[in-house]
Formats: C-alpha cells, structure tokens, sequence
C-alpha cells in the first residue's frame, strides 16, 4: 500500500502544504529580528484561501524583519515585558512576584503561539483552587482579587507578543477570571473617629502626640498614609489653611524614597479645617523645641511634618503596624489606616458635597473613581429631582 504524499506548492519565497484535512504548514524565508536570514515553518487551521492569506502575510513579515518566532515561550516574552515596565518602583516589585510566583511556574515554559484563552482559564483556576502548574495543590488559595491583578499582567505580556507579532491575537482578552466581589470599605462612625482622637490624645507614652496628629490629619484631609509622611513644611501655608500635596514616601525593599503623584490630579492644594492648622502649629512647636534642646539649630526647607529625630521619614509600614497595636491596646474599632481616608470621604458625602470636588480633594484622576468606591454612599436622588421639577415648573404643569 502506498501513501499518498502531499505536495508544496511554492508561492514567492514561501511555501505550503496541506497536512490533513484543514491543518496547513506554512514554509516562509525571511529576515528575523537580529537580522539573520532564516526560513521557519508554522501550521495554520482552516481551508486553503485562509491558509494563502496568512502565507502572503508572513512573507511580508519575513522581507520586513519581522518574521514571528514560532518557538518563543511565554518566559522570553515575560523577560521583554519587564524591560518596558514604566510604574513606581513599588508596583514593580509587586507585579515581579506575582510574575515570579504565579505566571512563570504555570505559562512560562509554554511556546507563546501555542497558549489559548483555554488554557489560562485552566490557569486561572488552579489559582483559585491553590494548584500548582502540576495540578496538585500546594498551597492556598488565591483570592479573586489577586487573581484579577495577576490577569491584568498575563493581558500586558501576550499584549507585547501582538505588538512584536509573535502571535496574532491576544488569548488572554478572551480568558475567563473568577468574579471579584466588592469589597466593603470601612468607614468610622462619627462617634468612633472621636473616641479614637480622644484615646491618641490621652496617651502618655513618647511620640504619642505625632501619632495623634497623623491620624487627626488623615481624618481631616483624606490625604493617603504616603501623602501625609511625604509632607513638608513648606507646603503647608498656615495663613491660607492649605496644605500641597507634591510628594509621598513609597517603601520598598531597596529602601524608601520620595515620589510624586502618579496623576496630575495627585498633586493638589486642600484646605484644611481650623482644628487641624491648629494641631500642626502644636507639631511645628514642639519640634522647633526639641532641635533646640539637641542643639540642632532651624530646620532645614524641606524638613517634613512628621518624621523621625534625625530628619528622616518615618517608615509607613512602621506607621500602620503602630495603628494596629494601638487598636488592641487602646481597644479601638478594628479597622485599616485606610479607614480614616474613607471617612473623610464618608463625612463629604454626607454633607452633600458635589462628587467632583470630592473626587479632586481625594487626588482621584477621574470622578468614576469616587463613584466606583463610594457610589453606594450617594443617597437616591430620583425623589429630589422630581422636587426640583415641582418646585420649577409646579405651575405650568398643574
């Protein structure tokens, strides 16, 4: 018995041949990215006129330099990508190890041309169910949450793989991730925000009234932990009541440093409440003391607000690990330094303050960012307007 061999047909500097019934191999000479001349071969599905097309496409990509590598695995991507990485040295190191811990044990040995929404589905869920790349479980489950993050970097990398045309679309647009539920923020009753002011107040033990003053800030500027430790004098103007917000402090493992907002909207002018100027005169006193009795002289023009003896910032996660000993030590309502930017928000929208404004004192780079954390605090306005209308129109329409 004879086998019935299938013919390539040539066509310019390429070739095709059919290798079962709607599975083509398509043969291309072309140039690569560094420039050699290379010839590689790829299958594509479906009838002859789709696998033509895709040939003519390829040919020029192979005379343009561009010829996609048929066996580029994810992790050669992963390397590109991280090499264009333009965020704050914090949300680097956070989208390296979830790169590190969850994307490369499962994608990175896969050839990049060869992965399907399918399969990072299947990915997807073996974090969710806290399985390794081998489908045993090993660890706990990740939350949806994270799961969402870790999607938005699988779209960047197969993302980078389009734009090079290493492969012809995205899979991972396609994929499916496990719902997010919204997550509750946590707000201070008016009742509890003065209780925690009134036990930081109280407190004898040293460094007690700069920790008093962070909080009493945070509750009344809905500034971000960052925000308030990268503050300096020289921002704050006691005549007009406002404090510029032009820099925070971002800790990482390298070490901490300063950074400017990440949106134009992140760097604003809020006035503050009578109270809080008066706290941080109280602040700018006792330290003005405090260098006199070290022999340390007048502070420098960038000093900042609170900080350490020596000038330094004060470590934020240092601050947060403090606010949760004081919550069990001073029996406080247990909730995040966040809480008291929520609040803040919290208290504006109940005084029926426009969304705008408050979206610009928060620093949000758009209003359907406050609306999308806080849109359930906005009472129903349906019944005002109809009032307004009444009130407008009552008798034209009677």
């Amino acid at each position: 018995m004879t086998t019935k061999k299938r013919n390539r047909r040539t066509h310019g500097i390429g070739s095709l041949r059919e290798r079962g019934k709607g599975s083509w191999e398509l043969g291309v000479h072309g140039v690569d990215a560094s420039g050699r001349r290379v010839k590689r071969f790829y299958t594509v599905k479906g009838d002859r006129a789709a696998a033509l097309a895709k040939l003519s496409e390829l040919v020029k990509a192979g005379k343009a330099g561009e010829l996609p590598n048929d066996k580029k695995l994810v992790s050669d991507v992963i390397d590109a990508w991280d090499k264009t990485l333009s965020v704050s040295a914090k949300t680097a190191e956070r989208y390296r190890e979830l790169v590190k811990h969850h994307i490369r044990p499962h994608l990175g040995d896969l050839r990049m041309r060869s992965v399907r929404a399918s399969r990072i589905d299947q990915f997807y869920a073996d974090l969710l169910a806290g399985r390794d790349a081998n489908g045993v479980v090993t660890r706990e489950a990740l939350a949806p949450r994270t799961i969402g993050h870790v999607h938005r970097l699988v779209v960047q990398i197969f993302g980078l793989a389009v734009r090079d045309r290493d492969i012809d679309a995205n899979p991972a647009t396609a994929a499916i991730r496990p719902d997010i539920e919204n997550k509750e923020i946590e707000i201070l009753t008016e009742q509890e925000a003065r209780d925690v002011l009134s036990k930081l107040r109280c407190r004898n033990t040293h460094g007690s009234s700069t920790y008093y003053r962070i909080v009493f800030l945070a509750l009344a500027s809905g500034m971000r932990r960052g925000e308030i430790l990268g503050a300096r004098w020289k921002d704050l103007n006691f005549e007009t009541a406002e404090l510029r917000v032009q820099q925070s402090v971002e800790q990482t493992k390298a070490g901490l440093r300063f950074k400017s907002p990440k949106s134009k909207a992140g760097r604003r002018t809020i006035t503050l409440p009578a109270a809080a100027i008066a706290e941080l005169r109280l602040q700018k006193s006792t330290q003005a003391a405090e260098r006199l009795s070290l022999g340390l002289g007048k502070d420098a023009d960038d000093a900042l607000i609170f900080r350490q003896v020596d000038g330094s910032p004060l470590v934020p996660n240092n601050v947060t690990t403090e606010w949760r000993r004081l919550v069990e030590s001073l029996h406080l309502p247990k909730v995040s330094f966040h809480a008291f930017r929520h609040t803040h928000a919290s208290q504006l929208i109940a005084s029926g303050m426009d969304v705008l404004t408050i979206s610009r004192r928060l620093g949000h780079s758009n209003a359907s960012i406050t609306l999308n954390i806080y849109g359930h605090l906005f009472a129903p306005t349906d019944k005002t307007a109809a009032a307004v209308m009444d009130r407008a129109f009552g008798s034209v329409f009677s």
